[in-house]
């Protein structure tokens, strides 16, 4: 397989991926809305909340994968790095979003990309409550719902005033800058929304906000997703403009003209 995967290869991965998103959501809702043992992982007075559905929803989703492909390395939340003989790298998040899991709120998913040794190729996630199936490769960006598949489009605000911006939460931003360079996006937009995690990129995929904002993040907080938004026609990097692969900070944007507007009000750039 080369360490770039297209055409057929990719579809087949693709469907590989929504089928391993579909198995850990069987492992996930039993425990929603009943009330799971919750586990502080945190460290430093930082709560970090984990289940026994986000690790069982994982192992599943691992053992899956060395099944069907033990030449893969696996990089997930709950389970660290399984290195592979392969350049190909499965990154998974099972339940992003576990505040609004233990809360019964409906803002999480399970995350799940593959990383071809420079960059994630392709993109899942899925919220089985409502059946929701957010997927992005090369071969394209859909939603699928219901045994229905449909075309997920960014949609065409180009001025920050007229744009929405999503935000996990504002506590996130924990360094002075962080807190400065968003206050300053705030005030330049039409609407700030709170909450989300995974879902408020994917609605952005899907053309219902126009940009996202976040700090704090992991890689498979961030590389599931930018498939899907890039697909749809969107821009993700990190708040200086690079690659966000590996975490930290992200902007998601629906085009290229918000994106640029928003690093440079990002930055503190005078126009």
């Amino acid at each position: 397989m080369p360490a770039t995967p297209t055409g057929d290869e990719l579809r087949r991965l693709v469907e590989f991926a929504v089928h391993l998103a579909l198995l850990a959501g069987e492992r996930i809702l039993p425990y929603f809305r009943a009330q799971p043992d919750v586990i502080d992982k945190g460290s430093a007075g930082a709560f970090d909340p984990v289940t026994a559905a986000d690790r069982a929803a994982e192992e599943v989703i691992r053992e899956e994968i060395r099944r069907e492909f033990p030449e893969h390395g696996i990089l997930g939340e709950e389970h660290g790095a399984a290195q592979g003989a392969s350049a190909l790298t499965w990154i998974i998040d099972p339940i992003d979003g576990t505040r609004a899991f233990i809360l019964g709120q409906l803002h999480w998913g399970t995350l799940i990309a593959l990383n071809d040794g420079s960059r994630p190729v392709l993109g899942v996630m899925r919220q089985p409550y409502v059946d929701e199936t957010f997927v992005g490769s090369a071969l394209g960006a859909e939603l699928r719902r219901g045994g229905l598949a449909s075309p997920l489009k960014t949609r065409g605000a180009t001025r920050l005033r007229d744009a929405i911006v999503c935000v996990t939460d504002p506590a996130l931003f924990e360094a002075a800058e962080e807190r400065a360079a968003f206050e300053r996006l705030a005030s330049e937009v039409r609407m700030v929304r709170y909450g989300g995690d995974c879902y408020t990129p994917c609605l952005l995929a899907a053309g219902h906000t126009d940009l996202v904002v976040e700090a704090g993040l992991k890689p498979w907080d961030v590389q599931p997703l930018v498939p899907i938004v890039e697909a749809a026609g969107g821009i993700v990097t990190d708040w200086t403009g690079k690659a966000p692969h590996e975490g930290g900070t992200a902007l998601y944007a629906a085009n290229r003209e918000l994106h640029a507007q928003a690093l440079t009000v990002l930055s503190g750039a005078r126009g």
